[in-house]
């Protein structure tokens, strides 16, 4: 009686666990449900919508009219520019997202400095991040001004002739990115300032006690303890550069000599430019650009997170 009592209460204990079990679990999909619905709704919709959608041939105003297949991808990848198209693409993310990253380094640790008026300047550094894609290109497009840009002011005293920054195939998309590299530099010192602030202090005075000072502190203590925030800006920069627009619409309009037309503006141009309403070529450049970005975050998932120092 006593040994069937024992299994008794251990069954009825496993019995409780699992409601609790499915009482956590519901509780969490219940939780869940809103981030849900608005994923659903604005991100794996269209990206499903995109896949049929580039499968089909449309008709003058866009609708699709005829399931044609891969025919839409043999297009694209039969135009003699898509590999400058893509080209643009990655130099233009390489030229964004490590300048940025670096400079942010930069300036997160000079925010560190305990002198006065400190605060102020973090406050300066981080305005960038307030600033919407428009306002900033409108203002660089003043600075990069042939005729009266700032950046050719500076040219002026030393005789060197006025720079075509936007208008010159070898300059615009440094210029763009450029522009670009500013509109970050807001968010990657915020979030770099916040990892060098939870560093604790006790880590760097034992290095001081072994003997670390200057560039070898900066190098075996604050990089690698930094690097999980290092490693989220790089995912999240590259997928922001991967998928700019306005920027690239405001300033040069995909050229000169389509020098600045990337993935992103070349389905624009396909899609809504000039009256063009071809959406079966822009979905299949929409899925290009989807696989490009997959396989370049799972490259620095698979290759870059394990060297990266998770306390």
């Amino acid at each position: 009686m006593e040994l069937t009592g024992i299994r008794a209460a251990a069954s009825a204990q496993v019995r409780d666990r699992h409601r609790l079990a499915a009482r956590e679990l519901l509780t969490a999909a219940l939780f869940l449900l809103p981030s849900l619905l608005v994923f659903t709704v604005f991100l794996f919709w269209p990206l499903l919508r995109s896949a049929v959608i580039s499968t089909y041939g449309n008709d003058i105003i866009g609708r699709p009219t005829r399931f044609t297949g891969s025919h839409n991808y043999q297009l694209l990848l039969s135009q003699p520019e898509l590999h400058e198209v893509i080209l643009n693409t990655l130099l233009f993310t390489l030229y964004t997202v490590l300048p940025a990253l670096v400079i942010g380094i930069a300036l997160a640790l000079l925010l560190q400095l305990r002198v006065a008026g400190i605060g102020f300047f973090r406050t300066l550094l981080a305005t960038p991040f307030g600033f919407s894609v428009a306002t900033a290109s409108a203002v660089f497009g003043i600075f990069f001004n042939p005729g009266v840009g700032v950046l050719n002011g500076f040219l002026y005293p030393f005789h060197i002739h006025p720079v075509g920054w936007l208008t010159s195939p070898t300059t615009a998309l440094l210029a763009v990115a450029a522009t670009t590299v500013w509109l970050q530099l807001g968010y990657n010192v915020l979030v770099l300032s916040a990892g060098l602030q939870a560093i604790p202090e006790d880590v760097y005075e034992a290095a001081r006690l072994d003997g670390a000072r200057g560039l070898s502190l900066l190098r075996h203590v604050t990089l690698p303890l930094l690097t999980p925030s290092l490693f989220f800006l790089l995912v999240v920069s590259t997928i922001q550069s991967l998928q700019s627009f306005g920027q690239i619409d405001i300033l040069t309009k995909g050229g000169p000599a389509r020098s600045t037309t990337t993935l992103v503006y070349d389905l624009y141009l396909n899609a809504f430019a000039f009256g063009n309403s071809n959406f079966g070529l822009a979905s299949a450049i929409a899925m290009v650009l989807f696989l490009l970005v997959v396989i370049v975050t799972a490259i620095q998932f698979g290759v870059l997170e394990r060297r990266v120092f998770y306390r």
